[in-house]
């Protein structure tokens, strides 16, 4: 079993229970099963042409695209801003770009 978030809350035997039975009681609603997984196909497989479409259609992303790295900055910086909550890297982020170019709307200087 993978290992799960810090965050995860599981539902209790009781909700689980009230979600079977809203499964069961759902026309629309239905187990993923085996067989299921089995006719499975991707879908630039089965539609070919609308795949192409989105893929096209994707473009480039209007705002610079962000960087992944790696940057060693002291623990007690990182448990401030991962003790606010989710979302840390991102004011970390905002933060970097005023000290740099003085506000949120200048993208490169």
């Amino acid at each position: 079993m993978p290992k799960l978030k810090p965050t995860h809350i599981s539902p209790t035997d009781k909700e689980e229970e009230a979600i079977q039975v809203g499964i069961a009681n759902d026309p629309d609603s239905f187990e993923l099963d085996d067989e299921w997984f089995r006719r499975a196909r991707p879908a630039s497989e089965v539609h070919p042409e609308l795949v192409k479409q989105w893929r096209q259609a994707e473009g480039k992303p209007e705002l610079p695209s962000k960087e992944i790295i790696s940057l060693r900055l002291d623990a007690d910086v990182v448990d401030h801003f991962r003790s606010v909550g989710p979302g840390w890297q991102s004011r970390i982020n905002e933060i970097l770009r005023r000290a740099v170019f003085g506000s949120l709307d200048n993208p490169g200087g």
